[in-house]
């Protein structure tokens, strides 16, 4: 008897009765016909998300019509409760792609219109992420030429942040648009932080944004806003203490220089209280340098190292299962046919010969560079080339990890940090952090090793094989995740530790980093310019390879970080104070110069660059994602170089 599928489809869907060959599409619905018509109806609705909806459209009325021509089959039949499943109807035209769509499972429905808009960012920062970023409140303290603050919440906007506030006492001038793509002439004479606002929330209508102060405000403060709003800006009663101490906490604080120094110490102070992080940015010429300032010691779980350097076979302390996994493969190496030995896992070659090498010299491993030459070596000569491909790749691959995967357990020094640290709160102690490193720290004193991250590499290897060896490293990693989670509940303040977060630490514990530590040191200036000066020394010799330092750039702008405008004898006094050894320096003066002569404009390229790196910084931050500079970065963009230093 003819199969279901032998009649041919045309392209128009209508012609079944030709006999040919099955198309590819055919013989697969064919191979998938015998199931049930519910499983067939969740077949079309994933497919409708794969390929073009008119090809859907066709394939259902070709199924529509095998459906109404199979009835004489058994698993058809037209009274079975099988056909009320699938919503069959008299008629073809009555099935539509609704129809399809409504009896997809969620887990094939494409992705939300959220999740197609922030697709490139939720593979940087996952869901985790974006969500700490839409939780976010972010203040911009404004101020000078106002562009390299803006440059940084466009950077903020367009990737989803709650909500930011623009906190501006100047208004819109002439100036202000030949540098600030977030203001126009319409704008002339009004507030600058409403027009920022106004104009960056058109970015991404998801964001809510705000700005102070407000007109009423203004006329409050300043009389003679009334009269002339030009006159605004003059006023010199912003009253930033009232607006902070009368808003919700913000998330964290981003302030463009130059500022008055009561300004800067009431946003340090705002901050200390809350414990919230800021950075002040300040963008001169072709000059700019930004510093972060974060709340104590500050722990960052999702560093993102390379996937390859989070992989910890654990050759060298394997447990039971592994052990009897990897010799139940091996226990007749020498007599597996061409296929079976060319297909053996890289780790259960490594642990074969390891265990050989362990009975040669008394039960100990190669641990020194010496010992896995001669292993590699060793491996190396088990490999088989006696076929067509003169090799075996999984031997190859088993070489080119004797130096790396052969490793004793050991505790990183960034860990041992961890494991050190002296808390300074004592709220700090009970936080989820910090118990479940206390968790961890436990299970590393009891087993002399950390958890099993629980990753495996690509290796070449049968597919049944490699995923039963995948399986056995996941359970190890689940069996120690479930000893650190039982450990953390029962220490003070972690009844309610989340298992992801243990699952991510234990998964990432050998690159934790901590930020801000208290062990961390901080350099002087003074001292810091003569180290400065000596390597600036070196470097006339050394050449491109040895980079001239850009402290000259940084203290340049620290200089006029709350003044608009500086002469370059007294940017010179400044540093002279600073750092005396640097006064009779050519590249100081110099440098004093250009930041004269830019008299505190903005470059808007230099300040959307600058912006950017700010912005990423911010991120990192908020998202508890990545490592972050610690703590100030000097950007130069005449040779468009960076250097970052801990200040």
């Amino acid at each position: 008897m003819a199969g279901p599928l032998q009649g041919h489809c045309s392209a128009t869907g209508n012609d079944y009765s030709t006999p040919s060959s099955p198309t590819p599409l055919e013989s697969f619905i064919n191979i998938i016909y015998t199931t049930t018509a519910s499983s067939l109806s969740h077949l079309i609705g994933g497919l409708a998300t794969l390929v073009h909806p008119k090809s859907v459209c066709s394939l259902f009325d070709f199924l529509q019509s095998k459906l109404r021509g199979a009835t004489s089959h058994h698993y058809l039949d037209s009274h079975s409760h099988v056909q009320a499943q699938v919503h069959t109807r008299s008629s073809a035209s009555d099935l539509n792609m609704a129809d399809v769509m409504v009896q997809t499972p969620p887990v094939l429905q494409g992705p939300s219109e959220k999740e197609r808009k922030y697709d490139r960012q939720l593979r940087l920062w996952a869901a985790s992420g974006q969500a700490a970023l839409e939780s976010a409140n972010i203040l911009l303290v404004n101020s000078g030429a106002g562009t390299v603050g803006v440059e940084t919440l466009k950077n903020l906007v367009l990737p989803g942040i709650g909500r930011f506030t623009i906190a501006d006492q100047n208004v819109v001038t002439h100036q202000d648009l030949g540098v600030n793509f977030f203001v126009d002439d319409s704008w002339l004479g009004k507030s600058r932080a409403e027009a920022c606002t106004d104009l960056l929330l058109e970015l991404n209508p998801e964001v809510q944004g705000e700005w102070y102060p407000k007109p009423q405000v203004y006329r409050s403060i300043c009389p003679a806003a009334t009269a002339n709003p030009t006159d605004i800006s003059q006023d010199e009663s912003f009253h930033l203490d009232h607006f902070l101490s009368s808003s919700p906490t913000f998330t964290m604080i981003l302030y463009a220089l130059p500022l008055p120094q009561d300004q800067v110490q009431l946003i340090r102070g705002y901050s200390h209280q809350h414990k919230i992080p800021t950075i002040a940015v300040h963008s001169v010429g072709y000059y700019s340098y930004f510093k972060t300032t974060l709340p104590g010691t500050f722990p960052i779980v999702d560093t993102h190292p390379d996937e390859t350097a989070t992989t910890d076979l654990r050759l060298l302390a394997p447990w039971p299962e592994l052990l009897e996994f990897s010799q139940s493969m091996t226990e007749n190496i020498d007599n597996l046919d061409s296929h079976e030995h060319g297909h053996l896992p890289m780790v259960v070659i490594l642990l074969h010969y390891l265990e050989q090498w362990k009975q040669a010299h008394g039960g100990a491993y190669p641990t020194s560079y010496v010992d896995k030459t001669a292993f590699r070596k060793t491996v190396s000569e088990a490999m088989r080339t006696d076929n067509p491909e003169g090799g075996e790749e999984n031997f190859e691959e088993a070489i080119a990890a004797v130096m790396k995967h052969v490793v004793k357990p050991s505790l990183p020094s960034s860990l041992q940090q961890v494991f050190d640290h002296v808390h300074q709160d004592p709220e700090e102690i009970t936080s989820s952090f910090w118990v479940i490193t206390e968790a961890v720290k436990r299970f590393y004193d009891q087993h002399g090793r950390l958890p099993v991250p629980g990753g495996l590499p690509d290796m070449k290897a049968q597919s049944n094989v490699y995923i039963k060896l995948q399986n056995i490293y996941k359970e190890r990693a689940r069996q120690d995740v479930g000893q650190v989670l039982e450990t953390a509940r029962s220490l003070p303040g972690g009844q309610d530790v989340d298992p992801e977060q243990v699952e991510l630490f234990c998964k990432n514990a050998s690159f934790i980093k901590l930020i801000n530590a208290p062990g961390d040191k901080t350099i002087s200036l003074d001292k810091l310019v003569e180290q400065e000066l000596a390597n600036d020394e070196i470097s006339a010799f050394a050449g491109p390879e040895m980079p001239l330092s850009l402290v000259p750039l940084y203290l340049a702008l620290l200089a006029t970080s709350n003044t608009k405008t500086a002469s370059a004898d007294d940017i010179m006094d400044f540093i002279g104070k600073a750092a005396p050894k640097a006064t009779e320096n050519e590249r100081y003066k110099k440098t004093a110069q250009e930041v004269e002569r830019a008299a505190g404009g903005e470059l808007h390229n230099i300040s959307a660059l600058t912006g950017g790196m700010v912005a990423q910084e911010m991120i990192k931050i908020i998202t508890k994602q990545y490592v972050p500079i610690d703590n100030t970065c000097i950007f130069d963009g005449i040779d468009s170089r960076c250097q970052v230093l801990r200040l």
